[in-house]
């Protein structure tokens, strides 16, 4: 799995998607996920979530503030994992055209 580390690869992945047509709805897992013994941490961009599949620590461990827009916020926990992922909207209007979503 790949992982976002900065605006210059979120809108890298935005235009292949825009060029591959993927049908919009769209959630795609990207690879964030929070472990059970985790918490939502609502002043972090990604919530307390992390990027799964980064052996050996190789993930960005500071993610840019730009990084944080959820379309939806996740449930407060810190009991249970749980997965997100890039959720592009059919219509976004006036809105986002991308976000988070757990």
């Amino acid at each position: 799995l790949a992982w976002v580390s900065g605006e210059p690869e979120l809108r890298l992945m935005l235009q292949l998607l825009t060029e591959a047509a993927v049908p919009l709805p769209a959630l795609l897992w990207v690879g964030l996920k929070r472990n059970a013994t985790a918490c939502t941490r609502n002043e972090q961009p990604l919530r307390g979530f992390s990027w799964e599949g980064a052996g050996g620590g190789a993930a960005p461990q500071q993610v840019p503030a730009e990084l944080g827009q959820w379309l939806q916020e996740p449930l407060r926990s810190c009991l249970t994992v749980r997965c997100a992922g890039l959720h592009l909207p059919a219509d976004p209007g006036d809105g986002p055209t991308w976000g988070w979503k757990e």
